[in-house]
């Protein structure tokens, strides 16, 4: 199991937290989207949110969607996580290309600018749970923090990190959310603070050499650590030409005729994984009968 998902609690159920390696998420969705450094950086941030935050679904068929608009260059990303914690993703501007930040960083906060989180589940209603803030850093890491404070009133730790080689391979990528139960008490809430405190870099962890249990213990060792389960999670597109036909079908009858009176075949990409699905005249002939 390459990346995987540590779910655990600690001080007797005060606490509950989760961590998370995901180089290889990271570096398929890189080849798929061909994504310059920033870009690769701030989408696998996400991509490891979503990937614990799917974790945490309820029902099978649950859905997580976090979403990302800036007026930075890289206008947007996109990933979107089930309860098997299988996740996939996109950017709106793959190929953005900035300075570094003050501290020789790559600057996913610049590359976002100013707007708006939403996280969406749908988890089998009429409509999906929305919940918005507006972007605090850019960081992605405080503005899921900031999301869960304000919007579901959870107190919470969310640390995640991409580490990329000179060579444009994903030399780390995970992250942890760490967060406070209702009957969390204020000895317990102090430790957690100093503990945070410690903590530099989540990629720095990953690079000598630590696991996410290792990240865990580090945190919570001293509070009574109880690690619950291992979670497979990987990049996963579940496209099919079934999938994309239906949704050619629901466009409605009059652009289906626009698209046959062209006499062109229609070719659709996956935003996910670009792969290419091109559908005949004769394919929406038969869709539209």
């Amino acid at each position: 199991m390459t990346d995987y998902i540590v779910r655990a609690t600690a001080a007797n159920h005060q606490v509950r937290a989760f961590a998370a390696t995901t180089k290889e998420i990271v570096e398929t969705a890189k080849n798929h989207h061909n994504t310059s450094p920033v870009a690769t950086a701030a989408l696998g941030r996400l991509l490891t949110a979503a990937s614990m935050m799917g974790s945490m679904l309820k029902s099978e068929k649950d859905l997580l969607t976090l979403q990302i608009k800036g007026n930075g260059p890289i206008k947007g990303l996109v990933a979107t996580a089930d309860a098997q914690a299988n996740v996939k993703g996109y950017v709106h501007n793959p190929n953005v290309i900035i300075p570094p930040n003050e501290n020789g960083k790559l600057d996913v906060s610049g590359a976002l600018g100013i707007g708006l989180l939403s996280v969406i589940k749908d988890i089998g209603l009429k409509e999906p749970y929305v919940g918005q803030t507006h972007l605090v850093s850019g960081e992605i890491a405080e503005d899921l923090t900031y999301y869960y404070a304000s919007s579901e009133q959870v107190p919470s730790v969310v640390a995640l990190g991409v580490l990329m080689n000179k060579d444009n391979t994903v030399g780390q990528s995970g992250g942890f959310i760490i967060q406070l139960l209702p009957d969390a008490s204020e000895e317990v809430i102090k430790h957690l603070e100093e503990k945070i405190q410690q903590v530099n870099s989540v990629t720095e962890m990953f690079e000598a050499g630590k696991s996410p249990e290792d990240i865990l213990e580090m945190l919570l060792g001293d509070l009574g650590l109880d690690i619950l389960e291992t979670i497979p999670t990987q990049y996963h597109c579940n496209c099919s030409r079934d999938r994309v036909e239906k949704a050619i079908i629901s466009v409605g009858r009059k652009e289906l005729q626009e698209m046959i009176d062209e006499g062109k075949p229609v070719e659709l990409n996956c935003h996910f994984c670009k792969e290419k699905y091109e559908f005949q005249v004769t394919d929406l002939e038969e869709y539209l009968k």
